[in-house]
Order: C-alpha cells, then structure tokens, then sequence
C-alpha cells in the first residue's frame, strides 16, 4: 500500500472515530445487548417449561431463528462500541487490527450466549448446536463492525432494530388485523389472511429499517460536520436489515439445520410447518432488504438538488494587433494591381 492510501484509510478512521466519540456507541451497544439476551431468555424458558421432549425439541427450532438474528446485531453493536472507545483521542487501527478486535468481541458476545443455551442441558447434542450457531452469528455480526465504514454499520444495526419493534407490534395486534384482512371461520379465509397480514408486516418493517439507516446516516453527518456518503451507501444500510435477516436464515439452516431435522422428525405435520416457517422467514428477509433499499434511496434522492449549471466562460479578449510596417503596405498594394504586358512593337 502507498503513502498516500495509508494516509486516505488513516484520515477515513479518523472521521469514523470522531463519529463515533459523541456517544461511542454505547446506547446501540445496549439496545444490541439487552434484545439478545431478551430472546435467548425467552428461549430458554420456553424450552424448559415444556413437559416432554418432542415439545421441547420443536420450541427448540421456534426459538432459533430470533436468537440468531438477535446474535447477528449483538456482535455488530458491541464491536461497534470497543472500537469507538479504543479509537478516541485519534488512535487508529489498522485494518488488521480492526478486524480482529471487532470480530473477538463478537465471538466472546456469542460465547457468552451460547452458555445460556448449553447449559440448559449438558449431556445431549441438541443445545451444543444451538449455541454454536449462536456464537457463530454474534462472531459475523463483529466482523461487520470492522468494515471501514462504520457509520454505515451502525445504520444497519439500527435499522435491524426498528424492523424488530415493527413485527413484535405486528405480532402484538395480529388478532385484532387479521378479521380487515378477511379471516372467518373456514381455514381458506384465515390463510389468505395471515398471507396479507405477513406481506403487510414485511413491507412496513423494510419502510422502517430503510427510514431508520437513513436518518442515522444523516445524523451522523451532521454531528460530524463530514463529507456525506454516496447514495450506494445510504442504498446498502437501507438493506442491510433485511440482508441481516438473510444471513440469519442462511445460519439457522445450515449450522442449526439438525435441530430443524430433528423438529421435522416429529411428526410430518411439524415437518411442514418447520418448511412453511423457514421459507416464510427467507421471503420476509428478501421483502425487507428490497423495500429498505428502496426506501433509503427515495429518502436520499429527496436531499439531493439539481445539478448546478456551469457559469458561462467570456471569452479571452484577441490579442492587439501589431503595427503595420510601410514597405509590406506598399508591396502589399503592388501585388494587388494588375500586371501589364507590353506591346510588340510592330516590324
């Protein structure tokens, strides 16, 4: 690497420290922090009130998939926090450095989880992967933290938490909304109905990661008083909730996917429901990272101004011209009379 990159990079780390140092992410880290371990609470006493094992086995897979996304923003959030704090007083990493102290946060965050899941039960394999992919998704969600960027990491966490607050909403008001959207006494009525009701629920939750990624990106550049980003960058905070949830379902189906087989194995009616719930998952994860791209790039055009019109450039004044010399003039008139011949004189 150059001089002059390393002096770019250095003077980029500088301006996302200086972001970060009003508040040094402490708030997102706590709102990270209390929604993680809110769900794998939530989890662990779901799985242990049930009575018998294939009850437990399937809150078991239920409860996954929001632990994993909770894990996912965790770690970004914390590493978000201890590399605000060991940059302040213009201190700053390298990328190397940065990578690792963001993605070892992470990892103890998702170690530290894990336990509250392993420890439910020791002996079986069950809870082990549970707590792996745990671990796993608070570890990817560090190493996002050490992207250069930082601010636009903190817009996706952000953004991750305002699509959580939308659905546990939803959710909430789900009996009172399901009867606009024509659910009766038949089976038909109530699945057209929770069909609508889960578009519904995607559409507004990716209107309201896209608004919150954009308004922390414009925040932070008004705290800063920096140059703004490009519009890509507002485009990829506004889908980076949505894509969040993507990883998380790509994490709970392929490092927990023995606790969804094992759910599967149940009964074929649980085997169902477990595929209905994972492709649902995946389409509300897509609906949410498109409509939040979309979303933060309507947001950011409004801000954007015409283009300036080039000021008209006059043009240089001629050069004086020199003064004429006589004997050009003079030679000047000759050559322009016409040339006679003289006659032959007669013989």
């Amino acid at each position: 690497m150059s001089t002059a990159d390393s002096e770019v990079n250095a003077a980029q780390d500088a301006q996302d420290g200086a972001e970060q140092a009003p508040s040094r992410g402490v708030l997102l880290a706590a709102v990270g922090v209390v929604w993680m371990a809110a769900m794998l609470w939530t989890a662990r006493a779901t799985i242990t009130g049930r009575a018998d094992a294939e009850m437990e086995v399937t809150s078991t897979a239920y409860a996954m998939p929001g632990a994993v996304s909770a894990s996912l923003v965790a770690g970004a959030a914390l590493g978000l926090a201890v590399l605000a704090f060991l940059t302040r007083g213009g201190r700053t990493p390298g990328v190397t450095v940065r990578f690792i102290i963001a993605t070892g946060t992470g990892l103890a965050a998702g170690l530290l989880g894990a336990l509250s899941i392993i420890t439910i039960n020791t002996e079986g394999w069950l809870y082990a992967v549970v707590g792996g992919t745990v671990a796993a998704a608070a570890t990817i969600g560090g190493a996002l933290a050490g992207f250069r960027v930082r601010r636009v990491t903190a817009a996706v966490c952000w953004g991750a938490v305002a699509v959580f607050v939308v659905g546990f909403v939803l959710n909430v008001l789900q009996e009172m909304l399901l009867p606009i959207f024509g659910a009766g006494d038949t089976a038909a009525s109530q699945t057209n109905a929770a069909s609508w009701f889960a578009l519904l629920q995607s559409v507004l939750s990716g209107l309201a990661g896209g608004v919150a990624a954009y308004q922390v990106l414009r925040r932070s550049r008004r705290r800063a008083a920096g140059e703004d980003l490009r519009w890509p960058l507002y485009a990829l905070a506004g889908a980076g909730p949505g894509l969040l949830l993507v990883v998380g379902e790509g994490l709970t189906r392929t490092a927990g996917s023995r606790v969804l087989e094992l759910a599967g194995k149940v009964s074929e009616l649980e085997l169902t429901v477990q595929q209905m719930l994972s492709g649902s998952r995946l389409n509300n994860g897509l609906i949410v990272l498109f409509v939040g791209a979309f979303t933060a790039i309507i947001a950011v055009g409004r801000t954007l101004g015409p283009a300036a019109s080039p000021e008209p450039v006059a043009p240089a004044p001629a050069d004086p011209a020199p003064p004429a010399d006589p004997d050009e003039v003079e030679q000047a008139a000759r050559a322009g009379e016409p040339q006679t011949v003289p006659a032959r004189p007669e013989e």
